[in-house]
């Protein structure tokens, strides 16, 4: 799966790379689905995750050799000059090898100590991944958000610049006062400065969208999509409550837990002191006289004054810490996900009635004003307060497609669902 990846990047990135002009877009328009593929591939936050397995599985190396430390070899020679002799002087040589055992049982902890950082290492990198994901679905729904705005804002100068057109030829006919030339004219500056802002709110959000996906600064990604109505989730409170009882972050936190309790129980044998087994073998005496001699020593350091207090309280301090950041995720993240899908709900509904009521009063608002205006029963002021209160309907429409939207992907991520465009 991950060759299939690269190649996408590989593909978008020639593409980036024949781009002319600063802020030129893509050749092809991204969709959701890709965008996330990108964004998994390209996260720094994700490989620098990634890169600490080298540390995990040299930590699971070292914890599963036989023992914790290595034998030692030594070497003496000593020269003798007999004095009471008339005997030339002789080398004795000995060698040595010891090692030390530990007696509390560390070993077995240090393992498990090894397995569970991994184990949390391994999950660091699936929430990273999740996060990766919801970040590019969370700038691509911005994205959306401002093209639909910069469409919004082209019809209001549109019709704005028509009637400002308009109602300065009546003016020049007599037909039409200097008052409503003015008001006219000043209509159709704002919503030139209006287009102008919502132009300027979509590069930042392409800006931004870019980032994530880390793609070359001089391009900025086009996308394709659209963001549809606030209909139903598939899935219920219920099953998103369950869901984040097997979030990656919760497993991550648990296996810390894990491996904080393992080095307590390791510094705790530590109380117990290692025993030293040594084998010295060698030749002793003159060479006429040589003996080989073995000798088996045994070494055992007394606890009295060293009893490892130190490492016992900071790994207890740890343990208790991590604990309490389990117990803490556990409680906020039930919380924030009924907080969210409260709030979903609540946005769901104002959605629907700006669909099913203002705006398309609105709307038959500007082609009653129209004809109302043709017909000479409204003036200028009146039409322009109807249209600016339907292109108002349209932009608090979209305002609130675009908190729906978020607060579903945010929702999506408290609760570890995969966000649209990626498979369950």
């Amino acid at each position: 799966m991950r060759f299939p990846l690269l190649a996408l990047a590989s593909v978008l990135c020639a593409a980036v790379a024949q781009g002319q002009t600063l802020g030129a877009p893509t050749s092809t328009p991204l969709t959701l689905g890709d965008a996330i593929r990108l964004a998994e591939v390209a996260s720094p936050a994700l490989r620098a995750r990634e890169a600490q397995l080298a540390s995990g599985e040299g930590l699971r190396q070292e914890a599963a050799s036989l023992l914790a430390n290595n034998p030692e070899l030594g070497f003496e020679q000593s020269r003798k000059r007999p004095s009471n002799t008339g005997e030339s002087s002789y080398s004795e040589r000995t060698f040595r090898i010891a090692q030390p055992f530990e007696t509390g049982g560390q070993q077995g902890r240090r393992r498990e100590a090894a397995a569970a950082t991994l184990e949390a290492i391994r999950a660091e990198i699936d929430d990273a991944r999740n996060q990766a994901r919801t970040d590019a679905a969370l700038r691509f729904n911005g994205v959306l958000v401002a093209q639909r705005r910069v469409l919004i804002e082209q019809r209001s100068l549109a019709l704005f610049d028509s009637s400002s057109q308009a109602v300065a030829r009546r003016r020049a006919a007599g037909e039409d006062t200097r008052l409503d030339a003015n008001v006219a004219l000043i209509e159709a500056e704002r919503a030139r400065n209006a287009l102008a802002q919502a132009r300027e709110q979509l590069l930042d959000a392409r800006t931004e969208l870019a980032t994530v996906l880390q793609l070359p600064p001089a391009q900025l990604p086009e996308v394709a999509g659209d963001l549809g109505h606030a209909g139903a989730v598939p899935y219920s409170l219920d099953q998103l409550l369950l869901a984040v009882q097997t979030l990656p972050r919760q497993k991550a936190l648990a296996a810390r837990e894990a491996a904080a309790r393992a080095r307590l129980g390791v510094e705790q044998a530590s109380r117990s002191p290692d025993l030293t087994v040594g084998l010295d073998v060698g030749r002793e005496g003159p060479p006429n006289g040589r003996e080989q001699v073995a000798t088996l020593s045994l070494s055992l350091p007394l606890p009295i004054f060293k009893r490892n207090s130190a490492a016992i309280g900071q790994a207890m301090t740890d343990l208790t810490q991590a604990e309490i950041e389990r117990a803490t995720a556990i409680r906020d993240g039930e919380a924030q996900v009924r907080r969210l899908w409260l709030r979903l709900a609540s946005q769901r509904d104002r959605v629907q009635r700006l669909q099913q009521a203002m705006v398309p009063a609105s709307a038959d608002n500007q082609q009653l004003a129209t004809r109302s205006r043709q017909a000479g029963q409204i003036g200028l002021l009146d039409q322009l307060l109807v249209n600016r209160q339907a292109l108002d309907a349209e932009r608090e429409l979209n305002d609130a497609l675009n908190d729906f939207h978020t607060t579903r992907i945010e929702l999506e991520r408290a609760a570890g669902w995969p966000p649209e465009g990626t498979p369950r």
